[in-house]
């Protein structure tokens, strides 16, 4: 047991380390742009399936209440959440809409919204990052190393390089606590100071 300890934390080093040299860049100018959007009184829209989408809610909850800073909320919403929207998108028309929908629904010229999907396949969140296009959203994936549907859709996309999902999630949520402590610093600093 020991021995898959210090695999898991070497693989998860070596990832993430990889994934922060490679797209650290990306990394600030997404920061940059949600920061922009929210202080500018848009806001930042979230979604994906599974663990993923308990990632989009966690991040939601981050941006409304707080992250490090004591601040005022800031509008962020995880579309993984209103079981009776969900469902009735789902059953009324396919569940590949899910999100496309509440993205047509809720999202303007200036948010942001950010689709995670570890395998860059999800159809339901292709499909939001597709309609976040049409609408003047910011496009942002999340995503593993192969990224599939998800390239060509993005104005930012963050490929982590493995096949891993859970170490692909580890990292996704990793990066997402970085992008709100940035955009705090950058919405609050003066602020606060």
């Amino acid at each position: 047991m020991k021995d898959l300890l210090n695999k898991y934390q070497e693989d998860l080093v070596q990832i993430l380390k990889d994934t922060v040299i490679n797209h650290g860049q990306i990394i600030r100018e997404i920061a940059l742009e949600i920061a922009g959007a929210l202080k500018a009184g848009g806001k930042l829209l979230l979604c994906g399936n599974g663990g993923s989408a308990a990632d989009c809610q966690h991040l939601a909850a981050e941006f409304v209440n707080r992250f490090r800073m004591e601040r005022r909320p800031l509008p962020a919403v995880a579309l993984t959440t209103d079981t009776s929207v969900l469902t009735s998108i789902a059953n009324d028309y396919s569940f590949a809409q899910v999100f496309e929908k509440q993205v047509a629904a809720l999202g303007k010229t200036g948010d942001v919204l950010i689709g995670i999907s570890t395998s860059g396949t999800s159809e339901n969140v292709v499909r939001a990052l597709e309609a976040a296009g049409r609408k003047g959203l910011v496009a942002v994936g999340f995503t593993g190393m192969e990224a599939r549907d998800m390239s060509g859709i993005c104005d930012y996309l963050v490929k982590v390089r493995s096949k891993d999902t859970p170490r692909i999630q580890e990292v996704h949520i990793f990066l997402g606590h970085v992008i709100c402590d940035m955009a705090e610093r950058i919405i609050f600093e003066n602020e606060l100071s």
